[in-house]
């Protein structure tokens, strides 16, 4: 029995095609995250832009009316409960008393922003305030946030501020920005120290139920996509593994046998002859070749030869009865078994069995002079205490093989070499039976 093992070449370049799809697995996880994240970002930004120029729209409708009322000195609006006189503004004729059902009193800019925020209120929850690191009516004052606006306003680094604010019932959006002084503002605010360009103070401007970036949309498209390359990639990855398995296999295995082929028997006998050679262990070759095998060709056609040689390389691969063996076609009607760790001996029995198994077949050989059946010759060489090199070894095997045609084939032939090896090992005390001796014999090793 040929266990097939795959070469250390051959075993990087498999783990290289590994190695290349984690690579791009890892390279599109890397850019889907990437494209996620800066999807998501850019997403936030806009959404805050959005938020922030919705409201700089209502801080600067607010502005401009401010601005109409400060160019007319104020407005004369009828006193009623909703609109009491201002009791922060402290001028001559603050009220004009028309007759004994009508009086006007003025709305000055800070009034009228207060009357507009609680219509705003009202209206739709967007919440106005104006406010002042020095304020006139204490209801005024700033909060914790708008006075972190306005220290940032009174130090430059900032014209307006901006924050998303979240709260128990959902999200809310902060903007403010700075109220300058004017000559028109003099009027109310004079005493207080304000001169004209001055930071007087600032309006908040407070959208309630906002709702946060759309990023579930984005997340759940870029994990789509990423799934999706990540199968395409493990699916092209496993065809091309799959491709080359097959390929390689092609490259390896002989395509009418179905055994190793001799490219793959040159490069496992060089492995396993350097470790041979490194644990000084012995190593054995048999080859193998089918006596007069040019006259069936001739007699029975080159069909029934291809069948003929795939029914002989079967029963010599399964007649190895140990995984490190191997069987591969030589060439032709020729093949070679690599026997590691076994000395001439155990090559022998080896050798043996083959020729049993082959004779138990019974393939009639119409035109052979040896008899009806088809037989086989082999030549066996072994190296244990020398290593000069692997092609050496080849040559000694086929020069045996080559003895067995001339003594008359159907026989085993053993190089010479490889017997004077056996028996200088073997030494006073006898001969010393190897692991494949006593695979053979049945014993343990």
């Amino acid at each position: 029995m040929s266990i097939i093992a795959t070469d250390s070449h051959e075993r990087r370049r498999l783990l290289n095609y590994k190695k290349l799809a984690f690579l791009l697995l890892t390279a599109w996880c890397l850019v889907v995250l990437a494209s996620l994240g800066w999807n998501i970002k850019h997403t936030q930004v806009e959404h805050q832009r959005f938020l922030k120029d919705t409201a700089q729209l209502i801080f600067d409708h607010i502005t401009l009316v401010r601005e109409w009322n400060a160019n007319h000195g104020g407005v004369y609006v009828p006193v009623s409960e909703s609109t009491p006189p201002n009791s922060y503004l402290e001028i001559d004729d603050r009220e004009i008393v028309v007759n004994d059902r009508l009086t006007l009193t003025l709305v000055n800019p800070a009034y009228m922003t207060r009357q507009v925020s609680e219509l705003a209120t009202q209206s739709n929850g967007i919440q106005l305030h104006i406010t002042s690191l020095k304020p006139i009516r204490p209801e005024n004052r700033p909060t914790e946030l708008e006075r972190e606006a306005l220290l940032a306003f009174e130090s430059g680094k900032v014209n307006t501020f901006s924050r998303m604010l979240a709260t128990k019932s959902g999200y809310r959006f902060f903007y403010m920005a700075p109220l300058m002084t004017t000559s028109a503002c003099l009027r109310c605010h004079e005493k207080q120290g304000y001169r004209e360009g001055d930071l007087r103070g600032g309006i908040s401007v407070t959208i309630p139920d906002v709702h946060p970036a759309p990023v579930k949309g984005i997340v759940i498209g870029h994990s789509v996509i990423g799934a999706i390359g990540f199968l395409v990639i493990i699916s092209l990855s496993h065809r091309l593994s799959a491709s080359y398995e097959r390929v390689h296999r092609q490259s390896i295995i002989d395509a009418l046998t179905g055994i190793p082929n001799r490219r793959h028997f040159i490069d496992r006998l060089i492995a396993e002859y350097r470790r041979a050679s490194r644990h000084s262990t012995p190593i054995t070759l048999i080859i193998c070749d089918i006596d007069y095998f040019k006259r069936y060709n001739d007699s029975l056609g080159h069909l029934e030869g291809d069948d003929c040689i795939v029914k002989v390389a079967k029963t010599i691969n399964a007649s190895l009865q140990r995984g490190g063996d191997l069987c591969a076609r030589f060439g032709g009607e020729e093949f070679i078994v690599i026997l590691p760790n076994t000395d001439i001996e155990g090559g022998k029995k080896v050798a043996m069995r083959i020729q049993r198994e082959i004779a138990a077949l019974a393939i009639v050989h119409p035109d052979s002079p040896l008899g009806e059946f088809l037989t086989v010759s082999m030549g066996l060489a072994t190296d244990s205490n020398d290593y000069p090199s692997q092609d050496h070894l080849i040559k000694r095997a086929d020069d045996a093989l080559y003895r067995s045609k001339q003594s008359g084939r159907s026989r085993i032939e053993c190089d010479p070499k490889s017997r004077a090896q056996a028996g200088a090992e073997a030494g006073p005390a006898g001969s010393r039976q190897t692991a494949a001796s006593k695979i053979e014999a049945g014993q343990p090793v």
